[in-house]
Protein backbone atom coordinates (compact mmCIF):
# COMPACT_ATOMS: atom_id res chain seq x y z
CA UNK A 1 0.00 0.00 0.00
CA UNK A 2 3.30 2.32 0.78
CA UNK A 3 4.82 1.59 -2.69
CA UNK A 4 0.81 2.63 -4.12
CA UNK A 5 0.58 5.78 -2.73
CA UNK A 6 4.38 6.43 -3.64
CA UNK A 7 3.75 5.96 -7.28
CA UNK A 8 0.67 8.20 -6.71
CA UNK A 9 2.81 11.28 -4.85
CA UNK A 10 5.51 11.00 -7.58
CA UNK A 11 2.68 11.29 -10.02
CA UNK A 12 0.95 14.35 -8.72
CA UNK A 13 4.29 16.19 -8.37
CA UNK A 14 5.18 15.42 -12.11
CA UNK A 15 1.62 16.47 -13.47
CA UNK A 16 1.09 19.60 -10.97
CA UNK A 17 2.62 22.09 -13.10
CA UNK A 18 0.83 20.65 -16.24
CA UNK A 19 -2.37 20.76 -14.65
CA UNK A 20 -2.26 24.19 -13.13
CA UNK A 21 -0.86 25.46 -16.68
CA UNK A 22 -3.85 26.55 -18.88
CA UNK A 23 -3.96 24.05 -22.04
CA UNK A 24 -5.91 24.74 -25.10
CA UNK A 25 -7.66 21.90 -26.90
CA UNK A 26 -8.65 21.35 -30.91
CA UNK A 27 -12.33 22.76 -30.82
CA UNK A 28 -13.37 19.12 -32.40
CA UNK A 29 -12.21 17.39 -29.01
CA UNK A 30 -15.09 19.40 -26.69
CA UNK A 31 -17.93 18.29 -28.73
CA UNK A 32 -19.84 17.75 -32.06
CA UNK A 33 -22.03 19.63 -34.58
CA UNK A 34 -25.47 18.74 -34.79
CA UNK A 35 -26.55 16.14 -36.77
CA UNK A 36 -23.67 14.61 -37.37
CA UNK A 37 -23.78 11.57 -34.99
CA UNK A 38 -23.78 8.00 -35.51
CA UNK A 39 -26.39 5.68 -35.71
CA UNK A 40 -27.47 2.14 -34.05
CA UNK A 41 -28.25 -0.94 -36.01
CA UNK A 42 -29.72 -3.99 -35.16
CA UNK A 43 -30.98 -7.20 -36.75
CA UNK A 44 -32.20 -10.59 -35.90
CA UNK A 45 -30.52 -13.78 -37.70
CA UNK A 46 -29.11 -17.03 -37.51
CA UNK A 47 -25.71 -19.07 -36.81
CA UNK A 48 -24.72 -21.95 -38.42
CA UNK A 49 -22.27 -24.42 -38.84
CA UNK A 50 -21.55 -25.23 -34.97
CA UNK A 51 -20.05 -28.08 -33.51
CA UNK A 52 -22.65 -29.29 -31.21
CA UNK A 53 -22.89 -26.19 -29.49
CA UNK A 54 -25.98 -24.46 -30.78
CA UNK A 55 -29.85 -24.25 -29.38
CA UNK A 56 -31.17 -27.20 -28.28
CA UNK A 57 -34.77 -28.27 -29.01
CA UNK A 58 -35.87 -26.17 -26.18
CA UNK A 59 -35.64 -23.38 -28.45
CA UNK A 60 -38.84 -23.45 -30.79
CA UNK A 61 -37.83 -19.74 -31.30
CA UNK A 62 -34.54 -21.65 -33.15
CA UNK A 63 -36.76 -24.23 -35.30
CA UNK A 64 -39.09 -21.69 -36.56
CA UNK A 65 -36.63 -19.50 -37.61
CA UNK A 66 -34.06 -22.27 -39.65
CA UNK A 67 -37.84 -23.41 -41.00
CA UNK A 68 -38.53 -19.79 -42.69
CA UNK A 69 -34.74 -19.65 -43.52
CA UNK A 70 -35.17 -23.50 -45.67
CA UNK A 71 -38.48 -22.33 -46.94
CA UNK A 72 -37.53 -19.11 -48.58
CA UNK A 73 -34.35 -21.49 -50.07
CA UNK A 74 -37.10 -23.55 -51.89
CA UNK A 75 -36.73 -25.80 -48.82
CA UNK A 76 -39.86 -27.53 -46.62
CA UNK A 77 -38.88 -29.30 -43.42
CA UNK A 78 -41.25 -30.60 -41.02
CA UNK A 79 -40.29 -29.63 -36.88
CA UNK A 80 -39.56 -33.35 -36.71
CA UNK A 81 -37.11 -33.14 -39.02
CA UNK A 82 -35.11 -30.60 -37.06
CA UNK A 83 -32.77 -32.16 -34.70
CA UNK A 84 -29.82 -30.54 -35.05
CA UNK A 85 -27.57 -28.35 -32.79
CA UNK A 86 -25.70 -26.60 -35.29
CA UNK A 87 -27.67 -23.55 -35.36
CA UNK A 88 -27.81 -20.93 -32.75
CA UNK A 89 -30.40 -18.16 -33.28
CA UNK A 90 -28.60 -14.33 -32.45
CA UNK A 91 -28.97 -10.36 -32.23
CA UNK A 92 -26.63 -8.26 -34.36
CA UNK A 93 -25.57 -4.86 -33.61
CA UNK A 94 -23.51 -2.68 -35.64
CA UNK A 95 -23.30 1.33 -35.63
CA UNK A 96 -23.55 3.24 -38.68
CA UNK A 97 -21.37 5.88 -39.10
CA UNK A 98 -22.37 9.70 -39.56
CA UNK A 99 -21.53 9.63 -43.44
CA UNK A 100 -21.56 5.96 -44.86
CA UNK A 101 -21.58 5.16 -48.62
CA UNK A 102 -23.21 2.32 -50.54
CA UNK A 103 -20.31 -0.97 -50.34
CA UNK A 104 -18.84 0.34 -47.11
CA UNK A 105 -17.93 -2.15 -44.82
CA UNK A 106 -18.78 -2.04 -41.08
CA UNK A 107 -17.86 -4.34 -38.05
CA UNK A 108 -21.04 -5.92 -36.21
CA UNK A 109 -21.54 -7.87 -32.91
CA UNK A 110 -23.48 -11.16 -32.93
CA UNK A 111 -25.21 -12.11 -29.65
CA UNK A 112 -27.01 -15.36 -28.93
CA UNK A 113 -30.53 -15.42 -27.47
CA UNK A 114 -30.97 -19.20 -27.17
CA UNK A 115 -29.59 -21.46 -24.89
CA UNK A 116 -26.27 -21.81 -27.30
CA UNK A 117 -23.14 -22.83 -25.22
CA UNK A 118 -20.86 -21.54 -27.92
CA UNK A 119 -20.94 -19.58 -31.17
CA UNK A 120 -17.29 -20.39 -31.82
CA UNK A 121 -16.63 -21.92 -35.22
CA UNK A 122 -20.23 -20.21 -36.57
CA UNK A 123 -21.24 -18.46 -39.74
CA UNK A 124 -23.84 -16.19 -39.51
CA UNK A 125 -26.38 -16.11 -42.80
CA UNK A 126 -27.02 -12.82 -44.49
CA UNK A 127 -28.98 -10.66 -41.71
CA UNK A 128 -30.62 -7.23 -42.78
CA UNK A 129 -29.95 -4.54 -39.65
CA UNK A 130 -32.28 -1.94 -39.61
CA UNK A 131 -32.20 1.54 -38.19
CA UNK A 132 -35.74 3.20 -36.07
CA UNK A 133 -37.13 3.61 -38.95
CA UNK A 134 -37.19 0.66 -39.49
CA UNK A 135 -35.19 0.53 -42.69
CA UNK A 136 -32.53 -1.91 -43.46
CA UNK A 137 -29.42 -0.20 -43.81
CA UNK A 138 -27.01 -2.43 -43.74
CA UNK A 139 -26.35 -6.68 -44.53
CA UNK A 140 -24.45 -8.76 -42.07
CA UNK A 141 -23.00 -11.91 -43.45
CA UNK A 142 -19.87 -13.91 -42.82
CA UNK A 143 -17.91 -15.97 -40.07
CA UNK A 144 -17.51 -15.08 -36.58
CA UNK A 145 -14.51 -14.46 -34.62
CA UNK A 146 -15.32 -15.68 -30.47
CA UNK A 147 -12.04 -15.11 -29.12
CA UNK A 148 -13.23 -17.41 -26.71
CA UNK A 149 -14.48 -21.43 -26.25
CA UNK A 150 -16.36 -23.73 -24.19
CA UNK A 151 -15.98 -27.44 -24.02
CA UNK A 152 -17.86 -30.35 -22.06
CA UNK A 153 -16.72 -34.34 -21.73
CA UNK A 154 -18.16 -36.50 -18.87
CA UNK A 155 -19.35 -33.56 -16.76
CA UNK A 156 -16.28 -31.33 -17.25
CA UNK A 157 -16.63 -27.79 -18.58
CA UNK A 158 -13.75 -25.38 -19.45
CA UNK A 159 -14.83 -22.13 -20.37
CA UNK A 160 -12.63 -19.10 -21.62
CA UNK A 161 -14.08 -15.89 -22.21
CA UNK A 162 -17.75 -15.54 -23.03
CA UNK A 163 -18.32 -17.54 -26.55
CA UNK A 164 -22.03 -16.87 -27.20
CA UNK A 165 -20.81 -13.08 -27.94
CA UNK A 166 -18.55 -12.34 -31.20
CA UNK A 167 -17.44 -10.16 -33.63
CA UNK A 168 -18.24 -9.89 -37.44
CA UNK A 169 -15.11 -7.86 -38.51
CA UNK A 170 -15.82 -6.18 -41.30
CA UNK A 171 -18.67 -8.70 -41.95
CA UNK A 172 -21.75 -5.89 -42.30
CA UNK A 173 -22.23 -3.82 -45.75
CA UNK A 174 -23.92 -0.59 -46.30
CA UNK A 175 -26.82 -0.82 -48.41
CA UNK A 176 -28.14 2.38 -48.88
CA UNK A 177 -26.14 5.81 -48.11
CA UNK A 178 -26.22 7.87 -45.05
CA UNK A 179 -24.85 11.59 -44.53
CA UNK A 180 -25.57 14.08 -41.74
CA UNK A 181 -26.87 17.08 -42.33
CA UNK A 182 -24.78 19.63 -40.40
CA UNK A 183 -26.44 22.94 -41.84
CA UNK A 184 -29.87 24.16 -40.64
CA UNK A 185 -32.58 25.70 -42.71
CA UNK A 186 -32.16 28.73 -40.95
CA UNK A 187 -28.12 28.80 -41.93
CA UNK A 188 -26.79 28.01 -38.65
CA UNK A 189 -25.00 25.64 -37.32
CA UNK A 190 -24.95 24.04 -33.94
CA UNK A 191 -21.62 23.42 -31.73
CA UNK A 192 -23.00 20.69 -28.78
CA UNK A 193 -20.49 20.47 -25.70
CA UNK A 194 -19.47 17.19 -24.36
CA UNK A 195 -19.31 19.00 -20.74
CA UNK A 196 -22.10 21.64 -20.37
CA UNK A 197 -20.21 24.87 -19.26
CA UNK A 198 -20.79 28.67 -19.83
CA UNK A 199 -17.31 29.27 -19.54
CA UNK A 200 -16.23 26.96 -21.92
CA UNK A 201 -19.12 27.75 -24.30
CA UNK A 202 -18.18 31.50 -23.85
CA UNK A 203 -14.59 31.11 -24.91
CA UNK A 204 -15.91 28.59 -27.89
CA UNK A 205 -17.82 31.29 -29.47
CA UNK A 206 -15.20 34.03 -28.70
CA UNK A 207 -12.39 31.98 -30.75
CA UNK A 208 -14.88 31.67 -33.93
CA UNK A 209 -15.83 35.26 -33.12
CA UNK A 210 -11.65 35.96 -33.39
CA UNK A 211 -11.06 33.92 -36.61
CA UNK A 212 -14.41 35.56 -38.66
CA UNK A 213 -16.64 38.30 -38.49
CA UNK A 214 -17.89 39.91 -35.01
CA UNK A 215 -20.92 38.68 -34.15
CA UNK A 216 -20.58 35.09 -36.04
CA UNK A 217 -21.06 32.43 -33.30
CA UNK A 218 -23.20 32.94 -30.08
CA UNK A 219 -24.03 31.56 -26.76
CA UNK A 220 -27.58 29.92 -26.85
CA UNK A 221 -27.19 27.37 -23.31
CA UNK A 222 -24.19 26.11 -21.74
CA UNK A 223 -23.92 23.29 -23.81
CA UNK A 224 -24.49 24.78 -27.28
CA UNK A 225 -23.15 27.30 -29.00
CA UNK A 226 -24.94 28.36 -32.74
CA UNK A 227 -22.93 29.81 -35.65
CA UNK A 228 -24.04 31.99 -38.43
CA UNK A 229 -22.59 30.14 -41.65
CA UNK A 230 -22.26 32.89 -44.50
CA UNK A 231 -21.20 30.97 -47.21
CA UNK A 232 -23.40 28.48 -49.57
CA UNK A 233 -23.36 24.96 -49.24
CA UNK A 234 -20.43 24.25 -51.39
CA UNK A 235 -18.03 26.25 -49.07
CA UNK A 236 -19.37 24.39 -45.84
CA UNK A 237 -16.75 21.96 -45.46
CA UNK A 238 -13.79 24.37 -45.97
CA UNK A 239 -16.33 26.41 -43.28
CA UNK A 240 -15.79 23.43 -40.60
CA UNK A 241 -12.93 22.34 -40.87
CA UNK A 242 -11.30 25.61 -40.36
CA UNK A 243 -13.58 26.02 -36.58
CA UNK A 244 -12.65 22.76 -35.57
CA UNK A 245 -9.38 23.19 -35.76
CA UNK A 246 -9.66 26.46 -33.24
CA UNK A 247 -7.83 26.22 -29.95
CA UNK A 248 -9.72 26.76 -26.97
CA UNK A 249 -9.24 26.57 -23.35
CA UNK A 250 -11.72 24.60 -21.97
CA UNK A 251 -12.93 24.86 -18.21
CA UNK A 252 -11.75 22.48 -15.92
CA UNK A 253 -15.01 21.54 -13.16
CA UNK A 254 -13.63 21.43 -9.80
CA UNK A 255 -14.05 17.58 -9.30
CA UNK A 256 -12.51 14.32 -7.75
CA UNK A 257 -13.00 10.84 -9.27
CA UNK A 258 -12.74 7.99 -5.94
CA UNK A 259 -13.01 4.63 -7.00
CA UNK A 260 -12.95 2.86 -3.34
CA UNK A 261 -13.00 -0.78 -4.53
CA UNK A 262 -9.26 0.00 -5.82
CA UNK A 263 -7.98 2.91 -4.20
CA UNK A 264 -7.58 5.56 -7.13
CA UNK A 265 -7.99 9.14 -6.81
CA UNK A 266 -8.33 11.18 -10.26
CA UNK A 267 -8.63 14.71 -9.46
CA UNK A 268 -7.51 18.74 -10.67
CA UNK A 269 -4.26 19.11 -9.16
CA UNK A 270 -5.62 22.44 -8.54
CA UNK A 271 -8.58 21.64 -6.80
CA UNK A 272 -8.41 23.96 -3.92
CA UNK A 273 -8.74 23.12 0.06
CA UNK A 274 -9.70 25.30 2.79
CA UNK A 275 -7.49 25.65 5.49
CA UNK A 276 -7.75 22.44 7.70
CA UNK A 277 -6.12 19.94 10.35
CA UNK A 278 -6.10 16.29 9.31
CA UNK A 279 -5.44 13.63 12.56
CA UNK A 280 -5.39 10.30 11.23
CA UNK A 281 -4.42 6.78 13.08
CA UNK A 282 -5.83 3.35 13.25
CA UNK A 283 -6.48 0.46 15.73
CA UNK A 284 -6.20 -2.73 14.50
CA UNK A 285 -7.83 -5.45 16.62
CA UNK A 286 -6.87 -9.21 15.17
CA UNK A 287 -8.72 -12.53 16.64
CA UNK A 288 -6.77 -15.79 15.99
CA UNK A 289 -8.38 -19.15 17.04
CA UNK A 290 -6.30 -22.19 16.97
CA UNK A 291 -8.22 -25.55 17.41
CA UNK A 292 -6.46 -28.84 18.98
CA UNK A 293 -7.74 -32.35 19.28
CA UNK A 294 -7.52 -33.83 22.72
CA UNK A 295 -7.19 -37.89 21.82
CA UNK A 296 -7.62 -40.27 24.98
CA UNK A 297 -5.19 -42.69 25.37
CA UNK A 298 -7.80 -45.67 25.11
CA UNK A 299 -10.05 -46.04 21.87
CA UNK A 300 -11.87 -49.27 21.22
CA UNK A 301 -13.40 -52.47 23.40
CA UNK A 302 -12.20 -50.62 26.67
CA UNK A 303 -14.76 -47.63 26.33
CA UNK A 304 -16.60 -47.22 23.54
CA UNK A 305 -18.30 -44.04 24.60
CA UNK A 306 -15.21 -41.94 24.77
CA UNK A 307 -14.65 -39.74 22.04
CA UNK A 308 -12.27 -37.06 21.13
CA UNK A 309 -12.70 -33.38 22.34
CA UNK A 310 -11.94 -30.31 20.47
CA UNK A 311 -9.94 -27.78 22.51
CA UNK A 312 -10.77 -24.07 20.83
CA UNK A 313 -7.60 -21.33 21.73
CA UNK A 314 -7.81 -17.52 20.98
CA UNK A 315 -5.77 -15.03 21.31
CA UNK A 316 -6.58 -11.25 20.69
CA UNK A 317 -4.40 -8.62 19.68
CA UNK A 318 -4.57 -5.35 19.50
CA UNK A 319 -2.47 -2.36 17.55
CA UNK A 320 -3.09 1.15 17.82
CA UNK A 321 -1.71 4.37 15.96
CA UNK A 322 1.00 2.93 14.02
CA UNK A 323 0.62 4.89 11.22
CA UNK A 324 -1.00 7.65 13.12
CA UNK A 325 -0.92 11.16 11.24
CA UNK A 326 -1.48 14.49 12.15
CA UNK A 327 -1.06 17.71 9.67
CA UNK A 328 -2.13 21.03 9.67
CA UNK A 329 -2.51 22.12 5.60
CA UNK A 330 -3.17 26.03 4.94
CA UNK A 331 -5.59 26.87 1.84
CA UNK A 332 -4.00 25.03 -0.68
CA UNK A 333 -4.79 22.51 -3.07
CA UNK A 334 -5.62 18.42 -3.41
CA UNK A 335 -2.51 18.23 -5.16
CA UNK A 336 -0.34 19.35 -1.81
CA UNK A 337 -2.48 17.48 0.60
CA UNK A 338 -2.24 14.40 -1.36
CA UNK A 339 1.38 14.91 -0.98
CA UNK A 340 1.69 15.73 2.27
CA UNK A 341 -0.35 12.74 3.39
CA UNK A 342 1.74 10.52 1.31
CA UNK A 343 4.86 11.66 3.05
CA UNK A 344 3.13 11.12 6.30
CA UNK A 345 2.84 7.08 5.41
CA UNK A 346 -0.87 7.25 4.92
CA UNK A 347 -2.08 4.95 2.63
CA UNK A 348 -4.39 5.72 -0.41
CA UNK A 349 -7.39 3.95 1.08
CA UNK A 350 -7.47 6.20 3.97
CA UNK A 351 -6.48 9.39 1.47
CA UNK A 352 -9.70 8.59 0.17
CA UNK A 353 -11.73 8.92 3.27
CA UNK A 354 -9.95 11.50 4.45
CA UNK A 355 -10.70 13.40 1.42
CA UNK A 356 -14.43 12.73 2.00
CA UNK A 357 -14.37 13.76 5.68
CA UNK A 358 -12.86 17.13 4.19
CA UNK A 359 -15.42 17.22 2.12
CA UNK A 360 -18.52 16.63 4.88
CA UNK A 361 -16.29 19.54 6.99
CA UNK A 362 -17.18 21.82 4.22
CA UNK A 363 -13.16 22.69 3.02
CA UNK A 364 -13.27 20.93 -0.03
CA UNK A 365 -13.85 22.79 -2.72
CA UNK A 366 -15.20 20.52 -5.23
CA UNK A 367 -17.36 17.73 -6.07
CA UNK A 368 -16.55 14.18 -5.08
CA UNK A 369 -17.62 11.39 -7.11
CA UNK A 370 -17.40 7.56 -5.70
CA UNK A 371 -17.68 5.52 -7.95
Amino acid sequence: MRALASILMALWLALLPAAIAAQEVPLRALGRFDGWRENALIGYGIVTGLSGSGDTRRSEVTRQALRNVLSRLGTTVSESQLNSRNVAVVIVTATLPASANPGDRIDAVVSSIGDARSLAGGTLLMTPLIGPDQRAYALAQGSLATGGHDFEANLNRQQRNFPTTAVLPSGATVEFPVDGQILKANGEISFLLSEASFTTAERIAAAINRAGAQGTAYVRNADEVVIRFPGGAGELPRFIASIENLRVQPDAPARIVINERTGTIVAGADVQISSVVVSQGDIRITVKSENYASQPSFIGGFANDVQSLIVTNTALEVKEGIDDAVATFPNTTVGALVHGLARSGVGTRRIVSILQAIKSAGALHAEILVQ
